[in-house]
């Protein structure tokens, strides 16, 4: 137990294999182009350079703005979002597409009495290291492994029944549907699994246009779609809406 005090919980990097790319392709790019500047006369090779040069830059520091995303700005945002829930401490959660766990295990510590509960499919694409036994490891580190619960299914056929959660969040997470048809279906699940007077917030860096109106569409109430949230990068927006 005094082992796993001493460790910090690893939420993990967020698309590993797209920082990656950018990492290595945009630091490939700013060694080609500035060699092609620095080393040869040609005119042309310079201006191949500089076209090398630029993009390189670009992709790198986005490389480092999504690994900054991953370690610390996601948790600033995971923290506004869950203060705004106004929790009381004896609320069920669910965190749709919960990964290592980063919104399951921060609203397990502003439980008291509640759980929190989250499902996945464990896609290693888009977070990395992304396993169920990762999930309840940081649990434990967090000292909340007793209110948290972790299931594997799909979020548009999730098994649970109508109405059995007081709040449901995601982070990141329904984009990962590909299909509009099967983000719509995410939604609808959503609020099928919400209790009447529950609540939902869904941050994401794409789609949530989409998610508002199935939202309202499903019959929600006082939905809103925030403006950007800077602290993850691509900056995000946060869907929130009301179960009559």
């Amino acid at each position: 137990m005094n082992s796993m005090q001493n460790r910090k919980a690893n939420y993990g990097l967020d698309a590993p294999g797209l920082v990656k790319l950018f990492f290595f392709g945009g630091g490939l790019l700013v060694l080609i182009g500035a060699a092609l500047i620095a080393w040869h006369k040609n005119g042309l090779l310079i201006a191949v350079g500089f076209t090398l040069l630029f993009p390189g830059i670009v992709f790198f520091l986005e490389s480092i703005l999504m690994f900054l995303s991953s370690h610390y700005g996601k948790l600033r945002a995971r923290d506004n979002l869950l203060h705004d829930l106004h929790l009381r401490g004896d609320e069920s959660i669910l965190d749709v597409g919960c990964g290592r766990g980063l919104l399951l295990i921060g609203a397990a510590k502003r439980l008291s009495k509640g759980k929190a509960v989250g499902i996945d499919l464990w896609s290693q694409q888009d977070l990395a290291d992304n396993r169920s036994t990762a999930t309840m490891e940081n649990a434990l580190i967090e000292g909340v492994e007793q209110r948290v619960e972790v299931h594997n299914g799909d979020m548009r056929k999730m098994p649970f029944g109508d109405g059995t959660f007081d709040a449901i969040v995601a982070s990141n997470s329904i984009h990962n549907i590909y299909d509009r048809e099967g983000r719509r279906q995410a939604i609808g699940e959503i609020v099928r699994v919400l209790k009447s007077g529950g609540q939902v917030a869904l941050l994401d860096i794409r789609h949530t246009a989409e998610y508002a109106e199935d939202l309202q569409v499903a019959g929600m109430k006082e939905v809103e779609r925030s403006a950007l949230v800077f602290w993850i990068f691509p900056p995000v927006r946060v869907v929130r809406g009301k179960k009559p």
